[in-house]
């Protein structure tokens, strides 16, 4: 240890974590203090976590995530805060498709989250057996749902398990990369959850969720929203927006200990103490589950059960001029086809500020790798490209060879939901709550989603205000003190 930070806690918070949780944790307390001292700590050399932009081919793409979910405000308000505004960019189409029984097929309209609220809405996905499967719903006797349960149980004890292979599990493992069988309804979809708990049928349920939403004012805007230049921009203007305010963030700083002292943290580093009266620890659950094991082995345990999936994205581009994609912005592939990619997006067609860069490019994007598997994730680079431009040529008829493509891995990237993820999650907090001055958030806990890991920063720094007599600084502009949220 070679020095060791002597200025005491008083007003200094330490965030651990520099992905877009840990980077909008740190806004949120010089938002609320703008004298505050904040230190952020990422243990890689990069900033932004599974948010990463880079060139390929000249052609500036997202790497990680390409958009976020704009119905809910806290993404796209962050956005603005730091300076991203006229950088905001809706889709330049939504059309999108689903790769299923041998043919690409319009992704139908008119369901939550794949579950119908009538079999109309699903034909063409779906076989007649399948549609007429849906209509036995309403003459089954009400399903109890407990305190929780596997979406995909759920749909296909109510609507058959065509519906959930073929629809709820490719749209779901979009955002999981997750098994519909073993996700938690109360967690990952839970309008759906409560209207099956008080509908005796689940299309009653559904329609019920969509007359709710045709009766509140009409959502006029974007569902989904990215950022000219990649949404990997986003943290790296969070960045540039707290270090203009003050705080320090150090890259290739891992934490190795956290302790609690008589009024606040010694925070452990390589090179020294950072010694903190708050912590805002932003990290996967493995890495939080560490730094907890000495003053909370409770919550520590309850951390180590979170499981992780793995994926890989393959970008490919092309010629333009050798290319013949069929219209939209790519397609969902259920599991259940046999194939090997879980989605293709046609980056150049989904974001106009791809197209512009060069027009003679075509910038395609595949997915691989669900839970449990991890064979396909063993393959070279060279294996998954091939694998994706098989799939490719299958799908649309791509026959062309890309002028480039670049692999990236996200190694143990999505945390799981499962059954009883959200009293799991109550339990870490009941633990990390008897920890004056620390608090957690992040992916691992209420929703993988952009917005969703800024809701839980927001909410973690709300929650020192609100319990720990030494961050009472943050309540001095009660103005600016800003909801939280839950899950996307």
């Amino acid at each position: 240890m070679r020095e060791t930070d002597t200025r005491a806690g008083n007003g200094h918070a330490v965030v651990i974590g520099g992905g877009i949780a840990g980077l909008a944790a740190a806004h949120r307390l010089l938002t609320a203090d703008p004298d505050r001292r904040v230190t952020v700590l990422e243990a890689s050399g990069r900033l932004g976590g599974k948010l990463h932009a880079a060139e390929i081919a000249g052609v500036r793409v997202d790497l990680g995530a390409e958009s976020m979910l704009a119905r809910r405000p806290e993404a796209v308000a962050l956005a603005r805060e730091v300076g991203l505004a006229d950088r905001l960019q809706p889709p330049a189409t939504a059309t999108a498709a689903i790769w299923t029984r041998g043919a690409l097929r319009p992704m139908p309209k008119g369901h939550v989250m794949g579950v119908p609220g009538d079999a109309s809405a699903l034909a063409g996905v779906l076989s007649e057996e399948g549609l007429h499967r849906i209509e036995r719903d309403r003459e089954l006797p009400p399903t109890e749902v407990g305190d929780d349960v596997a979406v995909g149980e759920y749909v296909a004890a109510r609507l058959g398990r065509e519906v959930v292979d073929r629809l709820v599990e490719p749209l779901l493992g979009g955002v999981y990369a997750g098994d519909a069988y073993r996700i938690s309804m109360l967690s990952a979809v839970p309008q759906l959850f409560e209207a099956a708990r008080t509908h005796a049928s689940l299309t009653e349920g559904v329609r019920a969720i969509q007359a709710r939403a045709a009766a509140r004012s009409p959502q006029t805007g974007p569902v989904f929203m990215g950022i000219d230049g990649g949404v990997g921009g986003l943290p790296l203007a969070v960045a540039d927006s707290v270090r203009a305010r003050g705080a320090e963030i150090l890259t290739d700083t891992p934490v190795t200990e956290l302790r609690r002292t008589a009024d606040g943290w010694h925070v452990v580093t390589e090179s020294g103490v950072h010694e903190a009266d708050a912590v805002v620890l932003a990290l996967p659950a493995p890495a939080a589950a560490k730094l907890l094991d000495a003053e909370s082995p409770a919550a520590a345990a309850e951390l180590r059960t979170v499981e992780y999936a793995s994926m890989a994205l393959t970008t490919l581009v092309y010629r333009r001029s050798e290319t013949d994609l069929p219209e939209g912005s790519g397609f969902l592939v259920p599991p259940v086809d046999g194939h090997t990619i879980k989605a293709s997006t046609f980056a150049s067609r989904k974001w106009g500020w791809i197209d512009r860069q060069d027009p003679d490019l075509l910038v395609l994007r595949t997915s691989v790798g669900r839970y449990g598997e991890t064979e396909i994730l063993e393959r070279d680079d060279a294996e998954l490209v091939g694998l994706s431009r098989h799939d490719l040529r299958e799908a649309t008829g791509l026959t062309a060879t890309p002028v480039a493509t670049r692999v990236t891995r996200w190694d143990d990237g999505l945390p799981q939901y499962p059954v009883g993820h959200h009293a799991r999650v109550a339990r870490i907090r009941s633990h990390v709550a008897g920890l004056p001055g620390l608090v957690v958030c992040g992916a691992a806990y209420d929703g993988v989603g952009i917005p969703a890991c800024v809701a839980s920063a927001n909410a973690a720094v709300d929650q020192l205000a609100g319990d720990f007599a030494g961050v009472q600084q943050l309540t001095r502009n009660p103005v600016q003190s800003l909801h939280g949220g839950g899950g996307e």
